[in-house]
């Protein structure tokens, strides 16, 4: 078979900011327009970085010449453009021509080959990678449907349930956010992550409330890269997600040597090279699968004490590759839930991702498992450019 066509969309889907605030994706306030920002994108008033108003990403779609095709994903929730321009104009026509049996060491030797076309011109990370990682995806998105097996199966695993967490706490009060939880615990989740928002002093206090309120439930924190020095300390966590700026390898260092929590890091950094100083002393790794793809972060997980992969703003494909790695690598078995990102995600499909009480179903279809409604697809959600 040949490598026949490839697309890339950018995706921008209306949403509710307010309502998903403390939820991924949307886990602090925004600073209005005034403050900076052209109203697309709006600064975070804990930290600075940019939030999108809206949900996007990117869409990669791969035909075959025998009628196949593979759908991809990359997460790009600002300016999905790049990542598709990146496609169009540097990748995609690396990739078209090319022969392809659907082997993942066929999917490999073209990651390396793609990889290498900004070589020593930053090719080890940004928009670049997250743009291979949606081709990635929607290659192994065929080689499972040429291989009639779910992607989780081509990668060993067995597993049809993946444990999931929870992302955020949503609610402006505490008898808000107790209620959220409580929905949760009568669902049968018992893992809760919550986001560092404003100070520390308020995030501590209220982590503490929660954990005297349902004493059989654990709590994670993602300091969102804004934790105060000496902060957390004495906490007892699942994990301690992103406390300082990715680039601080020393004050990550220093945290862990006296921290009671375990130091979870991976969204920020896209290959197992960018890891490799932080792993003597990250025991949680937490790849994004629409920046690295299927095929690094095995690789990632075979250098991982504990793999959980990440998901923040996400459609199909990214939510899908995640749950069929953590079915299938020893050292994970547990994934990321964000009840609003799978409700907006589920919108645009014909057959919807499944949670079974607090488990992903992991779909049996052939590849991905991706069930794309597409009339929705045809809507006017997928940006031109």
């Amino acid at each position: 078979m040949r490598i026949e066509n490839i697309s890339a969309f950018p995706v921008r889907i209306p949403r509710d900011t307010a309502a998903a605030r403390g939820l991924a994706g949307s886990p602090t306030a925004v600073a209005p327009v005034e403050n900076g920002g052209d109203g697309r994108y709006r600064w975070s008033t804990a930290y600075p970085v940019l939030y999108p108003v809206d949900f996007e990403t990117a869409l990669i779609r791969i035909d075959l010449s025998n009628g196949l095709t593979g759908w991809g994903e990359a997460q790009a929730p600002l300016v999905p453009e790049v990542a598709c321009t990146l496609i169009d104009l540097l990748l995609a026509p690396v990739l078209r021509g090319q022969n392809f049996n659907g082997t993942p060491a066929e999917i490999s030797a073209f990651c390396e080959l793609l990889y290498s076309t900004m070589r020593v011109r930053g090719q080890t990370g940004g928009y670049q990678l997250d743009a291979m990682a949606g081709l990635d995806l929607a290659l192994w998105d065929l080689a499972g449907k040429m291989a009639n097996q779910p992607v989780s199966q081509l990668l060993g695993g067995t597993s049809t349930r993946v444990p999931a967490y929870v992302s955020g706490v949503a609610g402006s009060t505490d008898e808000e956010r107790l209620a959220f939880i409580d929905l949760y615990v009568h669902r049968g989740f018992r893992l809760f992550k919550v986001y560092l928002e404003e100070s520390w002093p308020e995030l501590d206090r209220r982590v503490r409330l929660y954990q005297s309120a349902f004493p059989q439930v654990r709590f994670a924190v993602d300091a969102l890269w804004h934790l105060p020095s000496g902060a957390g300390l004495d906490l007892d966590l699942e994990w301690m997600e992103c406390p300082f700026l990715p680039e601080d390898h020393e004050e990550h260092h220093r945290w862990t040597r006296r921290a009671r929590a375990p130091l979870a890091l991976g969204e920020s950094y896209r290959t197992r090279h960018e890891l490799r100083p932080f792993l003597p002393f990250t025991k949680v790794l937490q790849p994004d699968l629409g920046r690295c793809g299927i095929t690094e972060t095995v690789a990632i997980g075979k250098i991982a004490k504990r793999l959980v992969p990440h998901l923040s703003i996400a459609l199909a494909p990214q939510i899908l590759a995640a749950v069929h790695v953590a079915a299938a690598l020893p050292n994970s078995r547990l994934c990321e839930y964000n009840p609003r990102v799978l409700e907006t995600a589920n919108q645009y499909l014909s057959e919807p991702i499944e949670l079974d009480g607090p488990n992903y179903v992991v779909p049996q279809r052939p590849g991905l498992g991706v069930a794309f409604n597409l009339a929705g697809l045809a809507g006017s959600w997928i940006g031109s450019r």
